[in-house]
């Protein structure tokens, strides 16, 4: 396996340029023209966000000449977020930028593919580079020159074209992905929205609703583990280990730690966060254990409720709201006479099961996507490695180029 050897975007670029505020120039923004686009148009991922950008008009356009911007051009930020990028596509034309983007036109008569200069840009070796720059400068700034100095290693243009589809599509498939769970998510907290307040109920369920107390279906728990006492680590939890709005708690690292005055939860008991900014960490105990002060672990009342329909409560819009309601000025935390009297439309405890059961089954679905764009991602960057430094070659993987 050889690594190629490196040629300098300078070499490779018909220019290397960048942008102007318009209003450093005396000119203004208008409400729709020629698309004017800023950093934070572009996602990180490169993806266009529509409605991010400002607009220009046609005579501002016409004096920024040396910004204007052609299909097949990539922006690369090299202020602010420094090292985001994308390439210029049809639709956007005409369009402008301004100086947070260093303007790379590809030669073609260097023969260097677009999409292949754009991956390159985003290869660990670049963004290693611009780290370090970063690293020496007293501000996030680089400059045209150092984004011309920049050396990538270069193949022949088919074998470009080959390795952007390549990575092109393991971005495509995560993209989609991406948007399936966020359907996925739409879909489940509509099922919330109508499953916890009864204006849909589930096949076989015909008893009357109550109106609950929060307070009256679960309780905080009030057992603390003594001073002297210690554990490991993995059976506490403390906020940062919930992963904020996905009900699950993060991996651990395990060592021995003291319990001292953490609440003692039992699994099926409830744990949110009580500063008001991490209300939308919660999670459902599968296993005993400890955690800090700053969460609750709430526990349901036999006969009135179970841990997973509180569990969904918890996370339900109506409920964080309420929860919000905060007293103090220093990392304000929820106030549980406030929640304890958020009024809860409650079915009786079978009830609660079975809904509790529909909505951790679509729960456990958008685990599983996520859970596969975790595996894709790590994928993904295997490939770019290998393939954006040449250590592997297409043709040795059986592709035909």
């Amino acid at each position: 396996m050889t690594t190629l050897p490196p040629v300098s975007v300078r070499k490779l670029s018909d220019f290397v340029t960048k942008g102007t505020t318009p209003t450093s120039i005396g000119r203004r923004f208008t409400a729709r023209g020629v698309n004017f686009i800023k950093v934070e148009t572009i996602a990180p991922d490169g993806r266009y966000l529509s409605g991010r950008e400002a607009h220009i008009d046609s005579e501002t356009h016409e004096i920024l000449r040396r910004s204007q911007l052609a299909a097949g051009d990539i922006l690369f930020s090299i202020a602010g977020a420094l090292g985001r990028s994308t390439v210029v596509e049809d639709s956007w034309i005409p369009a402008n930028t301004n100086q947070a983007f260093a303007i790379i036109r590809p030669s073609r008569q260097a023969g260097l593919n677009s999409r292949y200069l754009l991956w390159q840009l985003r290869s660990e070796a670049i963004l290693r580079r611009v780290s370090e720059i970063n690293v020496q400068a007293a501000q996030a700034n680089l400059s045209l020159e150092q984004v011309r100095d920049f050396e990538i290693p270069l193949v022949s243009e088919e074998e470009q074209f080959h390795i952007a589809k390549t990575l092109d599509d393991a971005e495509l498939l995560l993209w989609t992905l991406e948007r399936l769970i966020a359907k996925k998510q739409a879909i489940k907290q509509g099922m919330m929205q109508q499953l916890l307040t009864g204006k849909i109920r589930l096949p076989g369920f015909t008893a009357e609703w109550t109106i609950q107390r929060f307070g009256d279906l679960a309780l905080p728990v009030k057992a603390r583990g003594q001073a002297a006492s210690a554990v490991h680590s993995d059976a506490v939890v403390e906020l940062e280990h919930i992963e904020s709005g996905t009900g699950s708690v993060l991996p651990n690292e395990s060592a021995v730690v003291s319990i001292s005055l953490k609440t003692i939860f039992r699994e099926g008991d409830v744990l949110f966060g009580k500063l008001r900014a991490y209300l939308r960490k919660y999670w459902l105990a599968t296993s005993p254990g400890y955690c800090s002060t700053e969460i609750w672990a709430l526990r349901s009342l036999p006969g009135k409720s179970v841990g997973g329909f509180v569990r969904y409560v918890v996370e339900s819009e109506a409920f964080i709201e309420v929860a919000s309601a905060s007293h103090g000025t220093h990392m304000p935390r929820s106030d549980w006479g406030i929640v304890a009297a958020f009024e809860v439309p409650t079915p009786n405890v079978e009830e609660q099961i079975a809904i509790a059961q529909v909505l951790s089954s679509a729960d456990a679905e958008i685990r599983s996507l996520r859970k596969q764009i975790s595996q894709i991602r790590a994928i993904k960057q295997g490939m770019m490695q290998e393939l954006l430094t040449g250590r592997t070659r297409l043709e040795n993987l059986g592709v035909a180029i």
